[in-house]
C-alpha cells in the first residue's frame, strides 16, 4: 500500500499593496463621521466611484490622472480597505455615512475605462445611476469643481468609453485643470505633470473632495461643493473695526449756519 502524498499548501494570492498617496494626506485627516449613519432618512445603498486615469508611475502626476488622485484621497481620509485587483482595476471598499462605496481605478488605460466599470456594475447588479466618475475637466479653471449627471463627453476618452459601455446617465465630478489655450497643446498638457506651483492648491482641492464625500454620497451636491470651497478658499479674517467718527461740533458763535445766513452761506455777525 502506497503512502499518501502530503497535500501541498494552498498559496493564497497576496493582496495588492496600498499605493502611497501623491500628496500629504494622513490618518490625522480621517473624517470624524466615517462609518456613522447621519442621513437617517436614506436607505443604505452601494455606489461605485470610479477615478479615471492611466496606470503606471510615469503617469501618476499627470493632470489626466486627477481622478485617481481624488479617489486615493477619499480612501485615505475615510479609512477604506487596501487596494486589491478586481474588474481589471484596483478597488478599495469602505463606508461613508450610510453608504457602502467601492472605489475603482481602472488599470486598462483611459480609453478602455468603460470595460472595467461595466464589469463592476454587472457583478454587483447595479444600475448606471449608482456610478460616479471623477475626471479631469479642461473647460473648468484649476480649483473649480462641478457635478452633473449625464451629458456629453467633451472629447474625454475615459467618459466616452464609459458612455459606450453603460450609457451616459451616470454622475460626473468634473475637476478643473484649466485649458492651455490652444487645441494643438491639449494632448501634451493633459499628459503632463502638474506644475510644482500647483501642489498647494491641488492638495487643498483633494482634501476638500474627501471632506465633502459624505455629502456627495447623500446626493447633497451643494454641501459637497461647499466643503471643497472651504479648503481652496478659506474664509477671510474679519475686517478690523473702523474707528468711530468724531461727533460734529455744536453750532456756536462764529459758526456758519443756515439760520444765521438765511440759507445763503454767509458768516453770521459777531
Amino acid at each position: 500500500m502506497k503512502a499518501a502524498k502530503p497535500k501541498a499548501k494552498e498559496e493564497r494570492p497576496k493582496a495588492a499593496t496600498k499605493p502611497k498617496l501623491l500628496y500629504h494626506l494622513t490618518n490625522k485627516d480621517a473624517h470624524p463621521a466615517c462609518g456613522v449613519g447621519v442621513f437617517a432618512g436614506r436607505d443604505v445603498s452601494m455606489q461605485i466611484w470610479a477615478g479615471l486615469g492611466n496606470p503606471g508611475a510615469q503617469y501618476a502626476l499627470h493632470r489626466h490622472n486627477v481622478g485617481f488622485m481624488a479617489v486615493d484621497a477619499i480612501a485615505a481620509v475615510h479609512g477604506f480597505g487596501p487596494w486589491q485587483k478586481k474588474f481589471r482595476s484596483l478597488v478599495s471598499e469602505g463606508r461613508i455615512g450610510r453608504h457602502k462605496i467601492l472605489l475603482l481605478k481602472p488599470q486598462t488605460y483611459m480609453n478602455v475605462s468603460g470595460d472595467a466599470v461595466q464589469q463592476a456594475l454587472k457583478f454587483y447588479k447595479l444600475d448606471v445611476d449608482a456610478l460616479t466618475a471623477f475626471h479631469d475637466e479642461l473647460d473648468l479653471a484649476p480649483m473649480k469643481v462641478k457635478v452633473k449627471v449625464g451629458g456629453g463627453t467633451a472629447g474625454h476618452n475615459g467618459l466616452r468609453s464609459i458612455d459606450s459601455h453603460v450609457g451616459p446617465a451616470f454622475a460626473r465630478v468634473r475637476i478643473g485643470i484649466g485649458h492651455p489655450g490652444d487645441k494643438r497643446l491639449v494632448s501634451n498638457y493633459v499628459l503632463g505633470d502638474f506644475a510644482k506651483d500647483d501642489a498647494d492648491w491641488l492638495d487643498d482641492l483633494l482634501r476638500g473632495i474627501a471632506d465633502g464625500a459624505q455629502s456627495l454620497a447623500a446626493d447633497d451636491t451643494p454641501a459637497f461643493l461647499a466643503a471643497i470651497a472651504r479648503r481652496v478658499q478659506p474664509p477671510k479674517p474679519p475686517a478690523e473695526p473702523r474707528p468711530d467718527k468724531p461727533a460734529p461740533a455744536p453750532a456756536g458763535r462764529g459758526t456758519v449756519t443756515q439760520q444765521q445766513t438765511g440759507g445763503r452761506g454767509r458768516r453770521g455777525a459777531n
